[in-house]
């Protein structure tokens, strides 16, 4: 008996070690990733999903001073023509290949040269590389780039197993290969994303979790609900609306950050046959739906306050916006006006929107706003990768999305705005639009590039490409036994000394 109780208690405690030793966390997204390939991949929850997965060569601290990851050290050539950086020693990819220079080389060709790549616009500034010896590589620039270094901060300077990426190609997202704190396990679409921790990562004493699941529930009431069940540890944008309600459980802990990005709807101007419509090809119909919209009114409605009203790609406190353009009061008479301008009373459009409860509502109120200035708006509801597969093929007339933003300026209009920009969705193209922020990238004087951003913004508020309405701040709710968590602008979630108190 006394032997039988003994093993009992020896499996008991076996057990709890177990349990206690077993440290899986679970995030809960807005949205479904697109494809896990840094090249290819757009989406804001991929990149949350990448801050496991992708070390790149440089990262932010909170307050969006760059710093070292893969690279320890940089240097500018005095005329700005190249920059020489130094690389972490002793690292590998997921699959066990070394991370050196040799490396870097081949994940910026990749940028460059893959035809489905996304961040071709975001290190076309680089002209050659230059493998130094294995842990020094020299970037040559066509011209100085002063965005260079923020991009290597993001998808442009995640690193990917070269002889996995030269393997899989374009298929290289479906078993991503990287060198960060997780490995890439198992992934089934709308439903979870799998990682497992990475035993011979660089920083292993800063982890401890053994895997992370990233879980896309899209319902924000659903996705709270699961987060006070125990079925969540975490999640990420807390609905404005529920911020009190978190606040006041003794059982969660919120923190929250103002981002760098934006909310808006992107026009169709010459993106396929779908932009041949009223509002893709007349800039008069698309500044009356900006003025039919209450900005102020969209925030307190929507989101109790939380948010910041904005008419930028930079929020009204950022240096780089442009006062003399404020966040304009709706005018009906004024937006019926412009219509008539156009030669019609009344225009009918479609926007697609997220098949989520907080963005259908804010767009069911511009819906009605815009009713009332002779604009009707038909809404069509998307699962959000499907929303950004059409958006890029041109299948679309107006589409609200956002953009997370970016520590440099360049990051949040460049690639959206110029002609061959590599998320221009819209396909608008003006070349004094390119001139000048070609000109804003080059420039390493921070009044000069202001004067080039504001150039532009003179072009662009009349033009409306993208019809900005607000800035988010990121808020998170976890569960309260998570320790060391830090909110960041850009909305990443760093696992880099989280873990469960004990």
């Amino acid at each position: 008996m006394a032997r039988s109780k003994t093993a009992a208690l020896a499996l008991a405690f076996g057990l709890a070690a177990t349990s206690a030793f077993s440290a899986d966390l679970r995030i809960g997204l807005q949205d479904d990733a697109d494809i896990l390939d840094p090249d290819q991949s757009r989406t804001f929850v991929g990149r949350i999903v990448y801050a496991s997965l992708c070390d790149k060569l440089v990262d932010i601290t909170p307050d969006l001073e760059i710093i070292p990851q893969l690279a320890t050290g940089w240097e500018w050539s005095a005329d700005g023509m190249a920059l020489t950086m130094t690389l972490r020693e002793g690292v590998t990819f997921h699959d066990g290949e070394p991370f050196n220079a040799a490396a870097v080389a081949a994940n910026i060709e990749r940028s460059q040269t893959l035809p489905e790549s996304r961040r071709k616009s975001e290190v076309k500034s680089i002209a050659s590389t230059e493998v130094v010896d294995d842990y020094t590589i020299k970037l040559n620039l066509k011209a100085p780039d002063a965005t260079l270094l923020a991009q290597l901060a993001d998808r442009a300077g995640m690193m990917l197993s070269p002889k996995a990426a030269a393997e899989m190609g374009v298929d290289f997202g479906l078993n991503p290969v990287c060198s960060g704190p997780f490995k890439f396990k198992e992934r089934v679409q709308q439903d979870r994303i799998v990682l497992e921790r990475y035993d011979g990562y660089w920083n292993a004493d800063e982890i401890h979790f053994d895997s992370v699941t990233f879980l896309p529930i899209p319902d924000t009431t659903v996705r709270l609900a699961n987060l006070r069940a125990g079925d969540l540890d975490m999640l990420e944008r807390l609905a404005a609306t529920d911020l009190a309600s978190a606040k006041a459980d003794d059982g969660l802990t919120v923190e929250q950050a103002v981002s760098l990005g934006y909310q808006g709807i992107t026009i169709n101007i010459n993106n396929g046959e779908r932009a041949q419509n009223p509002l893709g090809q007349n800039a008069a119909i698309r500044k009356a739906l900006s003025l039919s919209i209450d900005r102020n009114v969209l925030n307190q409605v929507v989101f109790e306050g939380a948010f910041a009203p904005g008419n930028q790609p930079f929020p009204p406190t950022s240096p780089w916006y442009d006062k003399r353009f404020p966040v304009p009061e709706r005018d009906v008479e004024a937006a019926k006006a412009l219509l008539k301008e156009a030669g019609v009373d009344s225009v009918e459009i479609e926007v697609q929107v997220a098949n989520n409860p907080v963005q259908m509502q804010m767009m069911q109120v511009v819906q009605a706003m815009a009713a009332e200035a002779g604009i009707n708006i038909k809404l069509v509801a998307k699962e959000f990768a499907t929303l950004l597969k059409d958006q890029s093929a041109g299948e679309y007339t107006a589409s609200q999305v956002g953009w997370s933003g970016r520590v440099d300026p360049d990051g949040n209009i460049h690639q959206f705005q110029t002609c061959n920009g590599g998320i221009n969705d819209s396909k608008f193209c003006m070349p004094e639009v390119d001139a000048l922020l070609d000109k804003a990238r080059i420039s390493t004087d921070t009044a000069e590039r202001k004067a080039a951003y504001d150039a532009a913004r003179e072009i662009l508020n009349e033009q409306q490409p993208i019809i900005y309405l607000y800035h988010v701040t990121w808020i998170w709710a976890l569960n309260n036994k998570i320790e060391g968590f830090v909110p960041y602008p850009d909305g990443m979630i760093r696992l880099e000394g989280v873990s469960f108190a004990e």
